[in-house]
């Protein structure tokens, strides 16, 4: 899920990995990063100017005599100099070796260890932070643009391994709070869509209301989370992460009424906005509310026509090898558009 989440398998050609057995996070993070560190120092590793001020006994650069009278530099045979240099120690590469250096300590296999430890060689020069205060908001340009796959592994892998305080050793937590796990579940499947069904046009826009008049003030913005359409048709689905999929009342388990009425709204709006613009002659537009399983007894498989439109509630089993994961949303594509 993560290969497609950071749209990593043609580049790192991690394909090979959503097959691959992990026995723990820890694992799949450590597999994950080696592949893409490995890619990077292909590449190249991100260098970058830095000024640096420090005694120096070949001086270069700018010689700041103040201070090196202050620091009385020339008693040891040094000038204080202010320099630029190319160097390999950026933050980027900061943020790398501080996550690799925790996967050391964490739960992964002899052999993966093995692998960091001849990818730490290349890093020997380069500092390390402490990892309750990397700044996350990194801006990206062409020169680190292959980076940005890297710090995602590296953001999940340092938020999810914590200092246990009886043994010292790293361990791998629940971290994902359910906002994440679903942000998660959600880029997953419009990712998967868009590498593998990119004849179905995936996308995640805006509906616009199908207003009467241009009063728009307080209405709540409508964006779906994975939009497929051909031809004249389009599936709108509207991915749901929860611990429950139904809620009960008095021994009767029903979908959530706000998630219907979600999804109901999505189409009406987005079919009527395709009537105005007269983009098809008779758009045919259905809903989906697409929960993630869970280990209830009843899971979702419902079909409903509600005023000329299909609406459908499904469960996606995660619990799966990747291959049956993928032909569940194959399915999907299938039956809705054909």
């Amino acid at each position: 899920m993560l290969a497609y989440v950071f749209k990593a398998t043609d580049r790192f050609r991690y394909d090979d990995l959503a097959v691959e057995p992990f026995e723990n996070a820890s694992e799949l993070f450590a597999a994950l990063l080696i592949r893409g560190i490995n890619y990077q120092l292909k590449r190249g590793l991100h260098h970058d100017y830095f000024q640096y001020t420090e005694p120096l006994s070949s001086p270069r650069g700018k010689i700041e005599v103040a201070e090196s009278i202050k620091q009385r530099a020339p008693q040891r045979l040094q000038l204080v100099c202010t320099h630029d240099t190319f160097t390999s120690n950026t933050y980027l590469n900061r943020i790398l070796k501080t996550t690799m250096l925790q996967l050391l300590k964490a739960n992964v296999s002899a052999e993966r260890k093995k692998e960091l430890h001849k990818l730490l060689l290349y890093f020997t020069d380069i500092q390390v932070l402490n990892t309750y205060t990397i700044d996350w908001h990194i801006h990206y340009d062409n020169n680190n643009q292959s980076y940005r796959m890297l710090m995602g592994v590296c953001y999940l892998t340092l938020n999810g391994l914590l200092q246990t305080k009886r043994s010292g050793q790293t361990r791998v937590l629940d971290f994902l709070d359910g906002r994440k796990e679903s942000q998660l579940y959600e880029q997953f499947i419009l990712a998967y869509f868009k590498a593998t069904h990119a004849e179905l046009n995936p996308s995640s826009p805006h509906i616009s209301w199908a207003l009467d008049n241009n009063l728009r003030e307080m209405l709540p913005t409508m964006r779906t989370d994975v939009t497929l359409s051909t031809n004249q048709k389009t599936l709108i689905i509207d991915a749901k992460y929860y611990r429950r999929i139904a809620q009960v009342f008095y021994g009767n388990a029903t979908i959530s009424s706000n998630n219907v009425y979600q999804i109901y709204s999505y189409v009406k709006n987005y079919q009527e906005n395709l009537k105005r613009q007269r983009a098809y002659d008779t758009p045919v537009v259905s809903g989906m509310l697409l929960y993630a399983g869970t280990d209830e007894a009843v899971q979702p498989n419902y079909t409903y026509q509600m005023h000329g439109n299909t609406i459908a509630v499904r469960t996606l089993n995660l619990n799966l090898e990747f291959p049956q994961i993928a032909a569940q949303l194959d399915a999907i594509a299938q039956d809705f558009l054909g």
